[in-house]
């Protein structure tokens, strides 16, 4: 399973999976220019801008008026508000397979604070699994995949040097409610352990970078 990881983290999120699947849109249509006319289809996870830049998809759907759109049921006016024809959106159920003949989606719950999902591709007769922004992934499995492209947002130590850090200099510190939305290194490596196979490969996404770096 072919992935080209355009963009992760806050500035914005978009991977491209065996050249015809876009998983999360929240970089500028510029940044897609050497990709967009092989999708078949774009996978939204949830609202936030880093993953669904309202520009950009509306740019896509003029671009491609055939480009199919996946989501879950929370994301659907969105996307006919950022000017997708209503008959071009796939709304998902959490759970169920799509079949696409080509390849095959489901969404997987995650737990953020706004709904959100991941997804299982099947392409190729391989399996992959795409989750990013969850505070955790309890009750999810995925053994032996080929591919696992998984949040590793912070390390503990980490988090708590810029908890630490912000508290003493009398600043507010957003890291204090990032451990109930974001995947740590620790968490994302444990579940990873329990669920690769001898061949898989995975990669984590949306790690933490400061603005000062």
């Amino acid at each position: 399973m072919n992935y080209n990881i355009i963009s992760t983290g806050s500035q914005g999120n978009a991977v491209v999976v065996d050249e015809i699947i876009l998983i999360d849109c929240g970089i500028s249509f510029k940044a897609l220019k050497d990709v967009y006319k092989k999708l078949q289809i774009v996978l939204l996870t949830h609202i936030h801008a880093d993953h669904f830049k309202r520009s950009t998809i509306k740019r896509l759907a003029k671009e491609r008026p055939a480009l199919r759109f996946g989501c879950c049921e929370w994301l659907a006016n969105e996307l006919v508000e950022a000017g997708v024809s209503w008959r071009n959106i796939d709304v998902f159920e959490i759970g169920k397979v799509y079949d696409y003949e080509v390849f095959k989606v489901s969404p997987v719950k995650l737990y953020h604070n706004v709904p959100n999902c991941g997804y299982r591709l099947f392409t190729n007769g391989e399996k992959g699994i795409y989750a990013t922004d969850t505070g955790h992934l309890q009750g999810i499995t995925a053994k032996d995949y080929d591919l696992y492209m998984i949040e590793a947002n912070y390390t503990d130590e980490d988090l708590q040097e810029r908890i630490n850090a912000k508290l003493e200099a009398g600043e507010y510190s957003y890291e204090l409610n990032v451990a109930s939305r974001h995947l740590s290194h620790e968490q994302a490596s444990e579940w990873l352990m329990d669920n690769m196979g001898e061949k898989s490969e995975y990669v984590f996404l949306h790690a933490h970078k400061d603005k000062s770096r």
